[in-house]
């Protein structure tokens, strides 16, 4: 039971920032579409700022042909005009790690689970809901430690998750 649970919080890969996520990485794991957090994912915490290097990285994978997701617990107006800005569809209020939420991104982008990854700074939310439907799960250090309280505090447990995936053979 607790090497299921725990393989249900392990991301496929870890990465420091989504630009470390190259076309040939995903194209490696036969991906054709992205479902992407927004908070400390792609912009900082309820922040509309668009790094220069997020707004490129974003752009290469549109031009390989990979398609491309929005999928945040924020209400609809701020996801809404980051999206429109980088020209991709969105899913908002999605309450993750509900499932709900990762079937309408794949059903917007027309994919199926085995073909698709999602991007994310948090265990519990991105990489657990992920997980439950066989995405490819790739979890980044979040861009900044100002977040909602809520998410400060199940990084508490969070920490102890990835201390104890990390470890080789310890399950």
């Amino acid at each position: 039971m607790k090497k299921k649970i725990i393989q249900l919080l392990r991301p496929k890969l870890f990465v420091r920032s989504i630009t470390d996520v190259t076309p040939d990485i995903l194209d490696s794991f036969h991906i054709k579409g992205i479902i992407i957090d927004l908070d400390n994912t792609l912009t900082p915490w309820q922040s509309e700022f668009l790094a220069p290097d997020n707004i490129r990285w974003l752009e290469t994978i549109k031009g390989h042909g990979f398609r491309v997701c929005l999928v945040s617990n924020n209400k609809g107006e701020r996801i809404n005009k980051i999206a429109s800005i980088l020209d991709i569809p969105f899913v908002a209020k999605a309450s993750k790690p509900r499932r709900r939420a990762f079937l309408k991104g794949m059903e917007v982008i027309g994919t199926k689970p085995q073909e698709t990854a999602v991007i994310g700074d948090q265990v519990f939310t991105d990489v657990l809901g992920g997980n439950r439907l066989g995405l490819y799960t790739i979890l980044v250090v979040p861009l900044s430690s100002y977040e909602f309280v809520g998410t400060r505090l199940m990084r508490i447990p969070e920490r102890a998750v990835l201390n104890l995936i990390r470890r080789p053979n310890k399950l």
